[in-house]
């Protein structure tokens, strides 16, 4: 399409239904805020700009938005007197002159760029509005699209409506398209005259009617448009972007073995022919390649896992975790900050911090890097061959070189050549009959208490 477009994100709601600290749009789907949400569509729609109107919170909104895209433009609406009123808060970017002007909320997360999208095309077809609504057979709450032919009369809120008209299943999503060249005409002319003494942008519908403009109607799912008001809508929302992203996944060639029980981030990456076992857990920043297993119950955040590799279960891998083509990491197992070679072996009962370890090295059962000393971090470094023997501690930094092996139970606070054997054990001692003893002992004590 060779039009530009601005599309303005409506964040500055004060959200009081959530009950929350935060603002309304901060709060996440998929882990990611609502408001990036709204912005992502807007891009993904080729819009050329985007501004972001702010209110509650508009410090921290600003940064999460511009750390998004740094080109994003924020507008504080420093009085909440209505939509319209808040797209006037752009007024400087309106008059940077555009064919379109996209208008969406910052709290509608499931929008889809096709969506705004065919807007977009209305405009493109001749009209200088256009709405985005939407079909229910439950329509109460919602303001009625009131149609003639292919063409919108009005938005007639409910408390507005008549009997007839209540019984409209075409509903106002709230999204709408203005031509460029004359919104902020349109949008200058609506006033407060109603009970709440606020500018509705809805109005703009019968004003453009009233100047013999073409106002048209694009319809989208009920789901694409669906808003956050309560934590209750916001885990109906959440659902549905699972639900979504799972069937994605599935038709990609992944195998959800319980897909209700699997969930996802806005940018996990699961290629074709992996299998996720039930009760997974994606954070952000997770990609699996093809041929890896991610067993039950294993919760993975900002890690790459290679091809044919096994994760789990019950394992945790946390941020700048890599493991490597054919690596295994088992069963109550913890990563962070950790390269796993390929091929390498942590089965078990193993915790990993700001670690290296090298291609087929075997680390034992209860193995843990102890990484931090109160105030920083420190990195191990395991070579490639090696073996850890189980219910090892490795003291950082340290380094334990390629094929060489650490006795089970040793404390290693000194670097290990390639091929040697380090033991850093005290010295076993057996004391003959010393058992019977404690035994005995321990019987008198319980006789004299009962």
């Amino acid at each position: 399409m060779n039009r530009r477009s601005l599309a303005i994100v409506l964040a500055a709601g004060e959200g009081s239904r959530m009950r929350s600290a935060k603002a309304k749009v901060l709060h996440e789907v998929a882990g990611l805020p609502l408001v990036a949400h709204a912005v992502s569509a807007a891009r993904h729609a080729q819009s050329d700009s985007v501004c972001v109107v702010v209110g509650r919170d508009a410090e921290p909104v600003r940064r999460l938005v511009t750390r998004l895209d740094p080109s994003i433009r924020c507008y504080v609406q420093v009085e909440r007197l209505g939509t319209a009123h808040a797209v006037l808060s752009a007024r400087d970017a309106i008059a940077d002159g555009w064919d379109d002007i996209l208008v969406l909320f910052g709290d509608t997360p499931l929008v889809s760029s096709t969506t705004l999208a065919r807007a977009r095309q209305a405009l493109a077809d001749g009209a200088s509005v256009c709405v985005v609504g939407f079909r229910t057979p439950r329509p109460t709450g919602y303001g009625r699209l009131i149609m003639s032919g292919d063409e919108l009369l009005a938005i007639r809120e409910e408390k507005d409506a008549s009997d007839t008209e209540r019984a409209i299943q075409l509903c106002n999503a709230g999204v709408m398209a203005i031509a460029g060249p004359q919104a902020l005409e349109l949008l200058d002319a609506v006033d407060a005259q109603n009970a709440k003494g606020e500018f509705y942008l809805t109005d703009v519908v019968a004003i453009a009617k009233a100047r013999g403009l073409s106002v048209k109607v694009t319809e989208s799912p009920f789901e694409d448009v669906l808003g956050v008001n309560t934590r209750a809508e916001l885990a109906t929302v959440e659902a549905i972007w699972q639900d979504r992203k799972r069937r994605e996944l599935m038709l990609a060639g992944v195998t959800l073995v319980a897909p209700q029980t699997v969930f996802l981030s806005h940018d996990t990456l699961i290629e074709p022919d992996v299998v996720v076992e039930p009760n997974v857990v994606f954070g952000p920043g997770a990609r699996v390649a093809s041929g890896a297993v991610i067993h039950a119950f294993s919760h993975i955040e900002g890690t790459a896992i290679e091809a044919g590799a096994s994760i789990g279960p019950f394992a945790r891998l946390r941020p700048g975790t890599s493991v490597g083509q054919d690596a295994k990491v088992g069963n109550f197992v913890e990563t962070k900050s950790v390269e796993i070679g390929r091929g390498a072996k942590v089965s078990h009962l193993t915790y990993l911090g700001d670690a290296s370890i090298g291609a087929d090295t075997n680390i034992g059962a209860g193995t843990i890097t102890c990484n931090y000393d109160g105030f920083n971090k420190y990195r191990t470094v395991v070579g490639s061959g090696a073996f850890i023997g189980s219910n090892a501690s490795l003291v950082a930094p340290v380094r334990i070189g390629n094929g060489a092996y650490v006795a089970s139970g040793s404390v290693v606070t000194e670097d290990v050549p390639d091929d040697a054997l380090a033991l850093g054990r005290a010295r076993q001692v057996t004391k003959e009959g010393r058992g019977r003893l404690i035994n005995e002992r321990n019987a008198a004590r319980k006789a004299s208490k009962t």
